[in-house]
């Protein structure tokens, strides 16, 4: 990894090959069943990356049936749970193997920092993997003490065919959240990832086919959420839909998939409050709060997009944070004195000028960013990280996830105020607490709606602790020992022994 960086840092500008475009369905590689594709949009240049083949209801049937056979009839379901893990753990490794490549395939298809994917996203993907590869040989069942003469056994079995629908500001840490848990408990997988990022999912499938994951247990299937989406979602032989993207997203899957009455997993919005009191530490408080919403452009569920400070220290915080950002380096996301990189998208970017001006609309109180930043190229999805100072809990930037480099800052008198107004939200994905009193980070924690809290800091993630939502953030977990439950079903076995 350090040489991989080194090499960076002397402009030796990394360059691969985009050569898999095709659909991947039954171990193949093939054309869409009417031969459209759609172009792959690098958003630093605003230039065509790629043309990939764009997947229809036909291709999505073929892609389920295949998912289903392989599920029914394949070896994934007859191996054991050890040659499954051994499997799984070699995918792991893979992504080492391909760690340039996958990192450079971010940074193309959604500006993700190169320095970034290679020292977090791709080590955090083969952790994932290897994690769940342990517990693929662990998954048993249970003797019931029941009534005399009976012998009483549980079993914990696959769903089946899983579809993963997965969105472009992590391509592949939010796929593998999904692909790890349910291969390692021996399900089969349709996975449709965002228009904007497929070039890093298909790379996925490359390893998948090279790591001897067999024919049919993984395919991927690029294309519209309203053809390919809608067919997994409401096909009858998929048996459940994982999905991150946004709560109109998870309502639309949840409606659709209704008929069926699929297992779900929802990892969905977020407008995360991340609370400082007066008492934190407040150099690493302000580092920590610009971190928890400036990273990654912004573009995160769980970003602290709401800044809420204890009135006495609340002038104070306000700069502290607002310098941060007025030093943040916007730049090529190959750069590695680069700190943000690109929107991912057109169309992201436009929404996220648009919650800037609606921000300033609204009353809220510019301090540093609002606007759009030309990096000397005259191209590029690339805006300033923004402050808003003197935000209210009915202001439009304080309600809807801005899904973008942008904080609103809201001050707080009390512990009960600042419970209040963090609660006072639909999304309840991620909070955080800064305080140097630990009573009051435990009561702070018991009291927040949401499905995690980060006490003195942020963004902390690891393959053994689950996440996920309460509210119209979603529900289901990822990561962890309870991820393989939403991938599992019990069944009770009776025996007579009269």
């Amino acid at each position: 990894m350090v040489a991989q960086l080194d090499a960076l840092k002397s402009s030796n500008r990394p360059d691969f090959p985009i050569t898999l475009t095709q659909l991947f369905i039954n171990g193949e590689w093939r054309n869409s069943s009417n031969g459209k594709t759609f172009d792959v949009i690098d958003p630093t240049t605003e230039a065509v990356a790629a043309q990939v083949a764009e997947g229809t209801q036909a291709d999505a049937e073929d892609a389920i049936a295949a998912a289903l056979q392989a599920f029914e009839q394949g070896p994934w379901g007859q191996i054991s749970g050890h040659e499954r893990g051994k499997i799984l753990w070699r995918v792991g490794d893979l992504f080492l193997k391909y760690t340039e490549e996958l990192a450079f395939l971010q940074a193309k298809e959604m500006g993700r920092l190169y320095t970034d994917s290679i020292t977090i996203d791709i080590p955090h993907l083969a952790n994932t993997f290897h994690y769940f590869a342990g517990w693929a040989s662990k998954l048993e069942g249970s003797v019931k003490q029941t009534t005399k003469g009976l012998h009483t056994y549980t079993l914990r079995e696959p769903l089946g065919v899983i579809a993963a629908i997965t969105p472009f500001n992590f391509p592949l840490v939010l796929s593998i959240h999904k692909f790890a848990p349910a291969l390692a408990a021996g399900n089969t997988i349709v996975h449709k990832p965002s228009s904007s990022t497929p070039l890093s999912a298909l790379k996925v499938a490359a390893i998948m086919q090279e790591a001897g994951v067999p024919d049919g247990v993984f395919n991927v299937l690029p294309g519209p959420g309203s053809t390919v989406g809608h067919t997994l979602s409401t096909h009858p032989d998929v048996h459940k839909v994982a999905i991150t993207g946004s709560t109109a997203s998870g309502i639309r899957v949840i409606k659709d998939s209704a008929d069926t009455l699929k297992h779900l997993t929802m990892e969905l919005g977020g407008k995360s409050a991340n609370i400082i009191f007066a008492d934190a530490d407040l150099d690493a408080a302000a580092e920590t709060a610009y971190y928890g919403v400036f990273y990654n452009k912004g573009e995160i569920c769980y970003a602290g997009s709401r800044m809420l400070v204890e009135r006495s220290i609340y002038n104070e915080m306000i700069d502290r944070v607002a310098g941060w950002a007025k030093r943040t380096k916007v730049g090529d996301p190959f750069d590695p004195e680069s700190q943000m990189g690109p929107i991912a998208n057109k169309s992201e970017y436009e929404n996220v000028l648009r919650y800037m001006e609606i921000g300033q609309q609204d009353g809220a109180r510019l301090v540093a960013g609002g606007k759009a930043v030309d990096i000397g190229t005259g191209k590029g999805y690339f805006v300033e990280p923004t402050v808003f100072a003197d935000v209210n809990s009915d202001m439009t930037i304080a309600r809807e996830e801005t899904f973008g480099p942008i904080l609103s800052v809201i001050p707080f008198d009390t512990f009960e105020d600042a419970i209040q107004i963090a609660n006072n939200n639909q999304y309840g994905l991620a909070s955080g607490v800064h305080t140097r009193d630990i009573k009051k980070a435990h009561r702070a924690a018991a009291r927040l709606k949401a499905g995690t809290v980060w006490v003195n800091t942020w963004g902390q993630f690891d393959p053994s602790s689950p996440f996920g939502g309460y509210k119209m953030s979603g529900y289901g977990r990822e990561n962890g020992q309870e991820a393989l439950e939403f991938y599992l079903q019990t069944k009770t076995v009776w025996v007579d022994l009269s």
